[in-house]
């Protein structure tokens, strides 16, 4: 169909790629707005506050009697979310998973799953009811403290939002993700989170180092250990992770044995998951595409088999978690097989964080833990103001009521008279007494049982505290430095009246890793044009012989602990350690079981060298600088780390050490020459294209780049009849030939052609 069709909407004519631009618009501002991402005020996503008001609205508080969980999806489907039933269903279990959220706001009676990753049982067998600690959000309700707007049919109304007492959105998180965004917001200490809100409400403009210090970090329904203490940068911008290790203890046994026992996790991890995990480990399976098992997968194996007896899940109602580990040998130190296990499975991995939500201003955007504290600040404020002026309302009517009331008691014979005789006692009465309709209407609806001697003075009573109660709103109003102890004072009742202690440890701690034992020794790997790879013990080797038809691509010396880049033909960066080659007679294995190739060839290898430096060039001409510490890559399928365009290709690395008086040699293939200082280099640690080294005439490309010094530089020259020859660039004329970078150069002085840079090894040293 033609774009310019047109597509009609009403009585509007639209073309049908602006009409479906708008769709899509609409759609994805529904999704962010309407389901995915919670608000900063209550903390709550559309579905979960429409269930809390809808079970409110039932009678369902702590102390009712809990109802069928169907009768609650019912209600809140045909009244205010009009989806599917089981999306309501599945976000009730949530509110009612202690394991889920740090403070539950359901209390659900039956199997409402596990941590395991059981489901709950269906909604005709469970049962609901609120939560003590939902009243933060509900209590305040018909208080005249929210907006309602009507509901999707107009039939009825839902709260735009809850009159939360507490932060809740960092009190249980949220998780969600929406189009083009999402929301990873982590639970807190309800305490802490209100000691904050405390600090912030004395000093608006306090730091993020000072809230940190009330708020230590997240508090994780499971518990867990943050091995992480520095979280400034990460609150400050809303955005980062947290390393989250699980909690363990070691049990003594008879005759000197032992067990390692895990009694909390990480979020997101389960004792299934991990027994999974430990599984694949010790009875891997064959990848897909390969026919063994790869050398790491095999020694990995034997590393766990030779450690770990047995493991067994001893969780139950008592403990929800209890994992526990036997070593093979009483003898092996508890922290190192901790370590271990820790290195290899979930039990210790990363949590993230990312507070996206919906601000007072009705946009999603990425917050910081002060911006998030200042606006649901804003929002308590003008919550507790509206609700005083609700009160106000109330206080003032009901004495105006009383005052009519009075009037009669004091002119009873009077009021009676009038009734028994008048045709409109109303507006009699009104004239009589210069009382206001709203007062007549009362005084005519009055029962004979409250006309006793008795109630004047209970009317007296009630007015003067009425007048008391109107002196202390109207202060409360008037007076911002009230209005903040109030709201102050209200913060501290509830985090005496609902705070626990903290459940996730906050301890420093540095990450596991398995280092497997090495020997430290000299080694030579050699790679193949045809991509086998061996490693030979020792320096200064001779050339090792290979199949027929193949030929030495690459000899790198190195040490066994050390970590080998490898450069691939189409950019990508691979990474492996030294001590996963094997060695051995033949020609080694194929590359392929060390890294994962799609089609593209390993061209060159180099040794990761903390503290050197790298040159990276392609011959197109552009190149960059990294350290060589950043060319590790984290799995087997590498990463993009140089970008070429088609028809480029990958220069070798030249690797060196930093110093005060480095050129960067530049050769093209045509001739041209260029000194120039790296300083003028661009450092991409994670790679890209990089900047122009030199420029170049068409036709021509970059030959050849090395680091060179103020000195002679010897070149390699193709005379007559292809004899090679070796010619010298002396140091005083090598001076004509220093410039800016991204210059063309100049062209060499020598008869035949260059063809490249003379090295009295052939090769770069690395």
């Amino acid at each position: 169909m033609d774009q310019q069709d047109l597509f009609r909407t009403g009585e509007e004519e639209l073309a049908l790629g602006r009409f479906a631009e708008k769709a899509y618009l609409d759609y994805a501002v529904s999704v962010v707005k309407g389901r995915a991402l919670p608000d900063v005020c209550d903390g709550l996503k559309p579905v979960q506050r429409r269930i809390l008001f809808a079970m409110n609205e039932m009678g369902l508080g702590p102390a009712a009697k809990p109802v069928k969980s169907a009768r609650v999806v019912g209600d809140v489907l045909g009244k205010f979310h009009p989806h599917g039933d089981q999306s309501a269903y599945d976000a009730m279990v949530r509110l009612a998973q202690d394991f889920s959220l740090r403070y539950p706001l359901v209390d659900g009676h039956g199997n409402f799953g596990s941590r395991d990753g059981d489901g709950a049982a269906a909604m005709r067998y469970t049962e609901a009811r609120l939560t003590p600690i939902a009243n933060l959000l509900l209590e305040e309700i018909g208080m005249g403290t929210t907006d309602f707007v009507p509901n999707y049919d107009g039939a009825f109304e839902e709260p735009k939002l809850l009159p939360s007492r507490l932060p809740m959105l960092l009190l249980n998180g949220a998780s969600g993700i929406a189009v083009g965004m999402a929301t990873e917001i982590p639970p807190h200490n309800l305490g802490e989170v209100a000691r904050a809100a405390i600090a912030f409400i004395r000093n608006p403009q306090i730091s993020v180092e000072e809230i940190l210090d009330s708020i230590r970090g997240p508090d994780f329904p499971g518990g867990g250990q943050i091995i992480s203490r520095d979280f400034v940068e990460t609150y400050r911008t809303g955005r980062g992770s947290f390393q989250v290790r699980a909690r363990w203890k070691m049990e003594e046994l008879a005759r000197g044995q032992w067990q390692l026992v895990v009694f909390e996790l990480p979020p997101a991890t389960s004792s299934q998951k991990v027994l999974e995990e430990i599984e694949e480990i010790t009875n891997p399976k064959v990848r897909a595409g390969k026919k063994a098992l790869s050398q790491e997968q095999t020694q990995l194996k034997q590393l766990f088999l030779s450690q770990l007896d047995t493991v067994r899940d001893e969780s139950g109602k008592d403990q929800p978690v209890r994992l526990v580990f036997e070593p093979k040998s009483s003898r092996q130190s508890p922290e190192e097989f901790a370590n271990l296990l820790f290195s290899r499975t979930s039990m210790e991995s990363s949590s993230p964080l990312n507070m996206v939500m919906i601000g007072t201003d009705g946009r999603p955007r990425q917050k910081g833990i002060v911006e998030i504290l200042s606006e649901w600040v804003s929002f308590r404020f003008d919550t507790v103001r509206r609700r005083t002026s609700h009160r106000l309302d109330q206080v003032l009517d009901r004495m105006h009521i009383l005052e009519g009331r009075l009037i009669v008691f004091l002119n009873i014979d009077e009021v009676i008279r009038i009734i028994r005789a008048s045709d409109d006692p109303k507006q009699d009465l009104m004239e009589k007494f210069s009382l206001t309709a709203r007062q007549a209407e009362d005084i005519l609806e009055i029962r004979l049982r409250q006309l006793a001697r008795l109630e004047g003075i209970r009317i007296e009573q009630e007015l003067s505290k009425l007048g008391e109660e109107k002196s202390d709103l109207e202060k409360l109003l008037s007076d911002p430095s009230v209005m903040k102890r109030k709201v102050i004072r209200e913060i501290e009742q509830d985090a005496k009246q609902y705070g626990d202690e903290r459940r996730t440890l906050i301890e420093a701690a540095s990450r596991s890793s398995l280092a497997s034992q090495v020997v430290d020794e000299p080694v030579t790997i050699t790679l193949s044009v045809k991509g086998w790879i061996r490693s030979r013990t020792g320096h200064h080797l001779d050339v090792p012989s290979f199949k027929e038809g193949d030929f030495l691509l690459e000899s790198l010396e190195c040490r066994s602990v050390d970590q080998i880049a490898l450069f691939a033909s189409n950019g990508k960066l691979y990474s492996i350690s030294a001590s996963m080659v094997p060695g051995g007679r033949g020609s080694g294995v194929p590359v392929t079981t060390l890294v994962d190739l799609l089609g593209e060839k390993i061209l060159y290898m180099q040794r990761v060298k903390e503290g050197g430096k790298v040159l990276v060039s392609q011959s197109a001409g552009y190149g960059f600088l990294c350290d060589s510490a950043n060319l590790v890559a984290r799995t087997r399928t590498g990463r993009n780390f140089i970008s070429l365009e088609p028809g480029e290709n990958l220069l070798p690395p030249v690797a060196f050490e930093p110093g005060a008086d480095l050129l960067v040699a530049a050769l093209s293939k045509d001739g041209k020459f260029l000194l120039f200082s790296p300083d003028e280099l661009k450092y991409l640690q994670n790679g890209g294209r990089g900047v122009l080294i030199l420029s170049l005439d068409a036709g021509d490309a970059l030959a050849e780049i090395r680091i060179a010094g103020h000195d002679a530089v010897a070149f390699r020259t193709l005379g007559r009849g292809g004899k090679e020859t070796v010619q010298t660039l002396p140091e005083r004329d090598a001076l004509a030939y220093i410039g800016k970078r991204a210059r063309k150069g100049k062209q060499l002085p020598f008869k035949g052609k260059v063809i490249g840079f003379f090295r009295e090894d052939s090769k770069e040293s690395s």
